[in-house]
């Protein structure tokens, strides 16, 4: 009798037992299933996110082209007809002299409206008010290439082009950010750029890449700098001027190097090792998403095959590295 029971005591721990691994088995897989879904709901996000950047994006470069395009008919007739307002003026103003010259006693009428109208200060002031809105065209025209060049809405496909007018294209875009405010004076912005060789890439997408990174720099500085005084002396140093250096430079491997530097309050490793993370910002609710780097990050490493790294430390500033190789053997579609 009792090693009847003896036996099926046993039998009864050896059920328990298999059962107990059942549990164990089954949870193991239940909290595998719990990861995965989590994994998957977070890349949902990223990349509901991801899309509703790019297409935010997308729709600036299609408003930007459109901008552009409606203003370049009237700068260019504008740009166009200067030249010819000028030359007009110059001889109405010669027959004008001529005039004076060898009239030496005109009509009463004709002195008193040649006083009226200060005639001596408009035969001077004239041709400098022409050359003026000569000056304001070729700026204007600047900016409507600039425009364009910055949308690219005409090049989605990768093609060779000269990475320095992106950045350019970028900067013009940004300028009013970097001029002086109440708050601190301007930005100094450093540029050396090295020989660099037409580049394959998707130029819209780098000129993303750029435009985040150095509106990243610009906040830096807003940080930094906000609230200092603009009446200091030509002889401060220059690491108490808030600075944006963008250097380049043909690289190993057939590699072009792009280095964006502040000389912003820079940020602890625990930040540093964040930043290229999806949703990660050190920005006030409603300043930011946390997507501008992570988007660049996607867009030189998956994109470009290169790669994107910060180098940053407290009160020594960010640089940003990017290296993209000068040929793209991704498929061009």
């Amino acid at each position: 009798m009792s090693i009847r029971r003896g036996t099926q005591t046993q039998q009864l721990l050896a059920s328990l037992e298999k059962t107990n691994v059942a549990l164990q088995q089954s949870d193991t897989e239940l909290r595998s299933q719990k990861t995965q879904l989590e994994q998957a709901f977070r890349q949902m996000q990223q990349t509901q996110a991801q899309l509703v950047q790019t297409e935010k994006m997308s729709s600036l470069g299609q408003l930007v082209a459109g901008v552009a395009h409606e203003i370049n008919n009237p700068v260019s007739f504008i740009y166009g007809n200067i030249s010819f307002a000028q030359e007009y003026t110059r001889k109405l103003l010669e027959m004008v002299k001529l005039y004076g010259q060898h009239c030496q006693d005109p009509h009463p009428s004709i002195k008193e409206l040649a006083e009226a109208i200060d005639l001596d200060f408009m035969l001077q002031d004239f041709p400098n008010m022409l050359s003026s809105i000569q000056i304001g065209s070729e700026r204007l025209r600047e900016i409507v290439n600039s425009l364009r060049n910055f949308s690219r809405k005409d090049e989605a496909e990768v093609k060779a082009v000269d990475i320095h007018e992106g950045i350019e294209s970028t900067l013009m875009i940004l300028q009013n950010r970097l001029k002086s405010t109440p708050k601190r004076e301007a930005i100094v912005l450093i540029k050396e750029y090295g020989n660099l060789p037409p580049i394959e890439c998707y130029a819209g997408q780098m000129n993303q890449v750029f435009m985040n990174i150095i509106s990243n720099g610009i906040d830096a500085l807003e940080e930094a700098f906000s609230g200092r005084s603009s009446s200091r002396g030509k002889d401060c140093n220059s690491s108490e001027i808030p600075t944006i250096e963008i250097r380049t430079e043909v690289g190993k491997s057939d590699q072009i190097t792009i280095k964006i530097a502040d000389n912003g309050p820079g940020m602890p490793d625990e930040v540093r090792e964040k930043i290229l993370d999806p949703f990660f910002t050190t920005k006030p609710v409603g300043k930011g998403t946390g997507l501008g780097l992570s988007i660049s990050y996607q867009i030189v490493t998956e994109k470009h095959q290169g790669s994107l790294q910060c180098i940053s430390a407290p009160g020594e500033g960010t640089e940003f590295l990017i290296q993209i190789p000068v040929s793209q053997t991704i498929e061009k579609v």
